[in-house]
């Protein structure tokens, strides 16, 4: 059975940044920090010097206009809800071995051909790329109880519960469809609760962001981390397994992606 982003934690050894050789190709999608600097070289080296933009009308209409670099912090932690510095540090070095393994193994899981049922939305498609990660019993607020005429032996539908971030599947997101699912996946969070859903994709499409970071994706890993900071509020008891989530994505965004005013300092 292929593994998720999220299954590689526990089986991974950190591995030394690859060098790009005479044989790197710009039409495959960038791997490392280092790949998607050369390819930033390459296309700027063909680019005219002068451009002229031809906007979509239709597009300024779904799309935000601007990108909100915010800089207000997250909500301090309840007392008792904040996680120890080495807890942190060690989610921050699992999370970069789970990102050195990805990007060294990318092309392999490119490769491999997705199940009948796995149709991945154009990148454009919000409303079906928000079905396609987190279902749509929790996207359009269907029942959990069985529909009628289905009975618990017909096999995991994951039209209706989602599916998980298997590798062949997150492998064949371009950087542009990453940042775009993180953004409509932060939509929906925005007025929702968290899910485990929701959590192994936003580890998923953070395992795939590269540095440096697009302005983009800079304001949405520090809105996801206000975000989580909101909800860990409202978590009435300390033992609720969303605590623990929500200070992953919290301490991923504030100490692996250095937004060092949105880490949560040691309870």
């Amino acid at each position: 059975m292929e593994s998720t982003v999220e299954e590689l934690m526990p089986r991974l050894l950190p591995v030394g940044d690859c060098d790009i050789g005479d044989d790197y190709d710009p039409s495959v999608p960038p791997r490392t920090p280092q790949e998607y600097l050369k390819r930033v070289q390459i296309e700027a080296a063909r680019c005219p010097d002068v451009v002229v933009a031809q906007i979509d009308p239709k597009k300024l209409k779904k799309r935000k206009q601007t990108v909100n670099v915010s800089l207000i912090g997250c909500q301090p932690a309840p007392e008792g809800y904040s996680p120890s510095l080495q807890w942190q540090h060690q989610q921050v070095a699992q999370f970069s071995a789970v990102r050195q393994s990805l990007n060294k193994h990318r092309s392999h899981w490119r490769l491999q051909s997705l199940d009948s049922n796995v149709t991945m939305p154009n990148i454009e498609d919000e409303e079906n790329w928000k079905k396609f990660c987190l279902g749509e019993r929790l996207c359009c607020n269907i029942a959990s109880a069985l529909a009628s005429g289905e009975n618990e032996t017909s096999g995991i539908n994951y039209i209706k519960i989602g599916f998980p971030p298997l590798l062949s599947i997150v492998s064949r997101m371009s950087q542009a469809a990453v940042t775009s699912v993180l953004e409509y996946l932060m939509n929906w969070f925005e007025d929702r609760e968290f899910t485990p859903e929701l959590g192994r994709w936003l580890y998923a499409l953070l395992a795939c962001l590269e540095k440096p970071l697009l302005p983009e994706a800079h304001s949405l890993i520090r809105q996801l981390a206000r975000r989580c900071s909101e909800v860990r509020a409202t978590v009435v008891e300390r033992e609720d397994e969303r605590v623990s989530a929500l200070n992953l994505m919290i301490c991923l965004v504030g100490r692996y992606f250095d937004q060092h005013d949105l880490a949560d300092d040691e309870s």
